[in-house]
């Protein structure tokens, strides 16, 4: 009896996603990072590639949706610290490995255009700073930040394709050093999702 209950929660529970228009399968896709440094005397450099992979699911109904993601995401980013004389100046590269977690909630205009927007968590999973001189040994980042995403995206058959700007809404380290800091990673980001049901 048991069984045959649990059969029949799972064929209603499929029917009712299906009914609101459920969808999952894998994403992956690039972005453009760039780092945020609010305190110290530091001066951002140019936007750096990245990648994500991971996966999505969609439900929604009446053109509203919700899109839960789990994507495992791998950015860098560079700055300069300007010591008190120009050959004082120190070069600094990141690389921040991260399971990201964004939610998006939008709505769907024409059938095929979407607009959305939604908070995203962040955990550290391997990052790291290095600079020209070898004096940065350890940097203490947050296991884990929140930020948000907007964007909007198209849909063409079982092919969802999404452009979005990534902010952050806390700092991913609060010192380099013995320097204060408010690091942030903002980024564009550009993925296309396949939908496999």
């Amino acid at each position: 009896m048991k069984k045959l209950l649990l059969i029949a929660a799972l064929f209603l529970t499929i029917g009712t996603l299906q009914a609101q228009n459920f969808a999952f399968g894998p994403r992956a896709g690039i972005s453009q990072t760039k780092i945020s440094l609010k305190k110290g005397n530091f001066t951002p450099g140019d936007a750096e590639t990245g990648y994500h992979i991971g996966l999505f699911a969609r439900l929604g109904g009446g053109g509203l949706y919700v899109q839960p993601e789990v994507l495992y995401t791998q950015t860098s980013g560079s700055f300069v610290f300007n010591g008190p004389s120009p050959g004082n100046n120190s070069s600094f590269s990141a690389d921040f490995n991260r399971l990201d977690i964004p939610v998006m909630v939008g709505f769907k205009l024409f059938k095929i255009l979407r607009v959305q927007a939604g908070p995203i968590a962040s955990i550290d999973i391997n990052s790291e700073i290095k600079d020209t001189f070898d004096v940065i040994q350890e940097v203490d980042f947050k296991s884990s930040t929140l930020g948000y995403q907007a964007g909007i995206g198209v849909d063409i058959g079982n092919l969802y394709l999404d452009a979005k700007y990534e902010g952050g809404l806390g700092s991913i380290t609060d010192n380099i050093g013995m320097f204060e800091t408010d690091q942030r990673i903002n980024q564009w980001v550009f993925s296309l999702g396949f939908k496999l049901f």
